[in-house]
């Protein structure tokens, strides 16, 4: 088996993915069919041909015209297994999936439509393709700390599907601390915390999701490399960061495969996790993502086991469940040595 088939085939966890950001055109352009819609784009072809982003905004702007085909639980669903049986070609054994109700809400489609949807694949994938997950509510920063609020108020009455909740969208001039409150109304509901931090804000950002939203893992976090004091920290308490290394290429975040900062986090002692964040839009599921990092960045396959051993580590699974996931990766590498 080559690195990039190992790569792929390796059992992971994947925590930084937002089940939007895997609406592939063909599926897109379906539902919107399915639902009466008409979308700004002519065809697959084009939408693809759209897919040149110069920055995070560039992206989300055409993200959020393409989650309007999502309308009816059935959509959530359909949407959902879609990713989770390409996550099971790829290695995935857990997934802890992101998804942003504000951008449904909005459009009058129903929070329940929206968890109900969702959850039912989870539980579906668990049973046919053993794969276990967790939702995790992420807010919309750029609709502030008031929405996210209400947001937050609205999918209580779901309590039980949810495992978490996030902080994502436009990072630059929207810091963590305006959500204070919200993600304190988390904690009392005893609700995980994430936060997207240190992307395309700076180190400041993280500090911020760490001692004001207290944040168990953070989203990203590259931009962490740039203040010693914050890699210091990080390292010392293990506190998860989920890079997604062909999201940061495709965003310009850096520039090519071979610039980015992985091994230095490595280095570092950091425990940083690969995941594919938009995959549908930034060309690599997560697989590729690994296999990427690995022959891009001269990682080995030892290497990439550790940081699929990191994923199982960061994740919100119980003790034991995280130790026989990680025992799965030591079986694999010994059998593909």
């Amino acid at each position: 088996m080559d690195l990039r088939d190992a790569a792929k085939a390796l059992p992971k966890a994947e925590l930084h993915l937002h089940i939007e950001g895997t609406l592939e055109p063909e599926l897109m352009f379906a539902l919107a069919d399915r639902n009466g819609i008409r979308l700004p784009f002519g065809s697959v072809d084009e939408l693809r041909m759209a897919y040149e982003f110069t920055d995070l905004q560039s992206f989300l702007d055409i993200y959020y015209q393409g989650a309007a085909a999502l309308v009816t639980e059935q959509d959530f669903y359909d949407l959902a297994m879609a990713y989770l049986r390409r996550a099971h070609e790829d290695g995935v054994r857990h997934v802890e999936m992101f998804f942003d109700p504000q951008t449904h809400t909005a459009r009058d489609v129903a929070m329940g439509s929206v968890v109900d949807g969702l959850a039912a694949a989870l539980a579906d994938a668990e049973r046919e393709l053993d794969i276990t997950g967790g939702l995790i509510l992420c807010f919309l920063r750029h609709l502030g700390a008031e929405e996210a609020m209400a947001t937050l108020e609205l999918a209580l009455p779901h309590r039980d599907a949810l495992l978490g909740v996030g902080l994502d969208s436009s990072e630059v001039g929207n810091p963590p601390e305006r959500f204070a409150d919200v993600f304190a109304r988390a904690r009392t509901e005893e609700l995980h915390r994430v936060a997207h931090a240190g992307e395309e804000g700076p180190p400041a950002y993280v500090w911020g999701a760490l001692d004001v939203l207290e944040a168990e893992r953070i989203d990203h976090g590259v931009r962490a490399m740039e203040d010693g004091e914050l890699v210091s920290r990080l390292a010392a308490e293990q506190i998860p960061l989920t890079v997604c290394p062909l999201s940061n290429v495709k965003l310009r975040v850096v520039d090519t495969i071979s610039d980015h900062m992985l091994p230095a986090m490595l280095d570092a002692g950091l425990l940083v996790s690969i995941n594919s964040d938009d995959p549908a839009y930034f060309g690599g599921y997560v697989g590729e993502n690994y296999a990427a990092v690995g022959l891009g960045l001269g990682q080995s396959l030892d290497s990439l086991a550790a940081i699929a051993k990191n994923s199982f580590t960061s994740s919100f699974l119980p003790d034991d469940r995280k130790s026989d996931l990680i025992g799965e990766v030591d079986a694999f590498v010994a059998g593909a040595g």
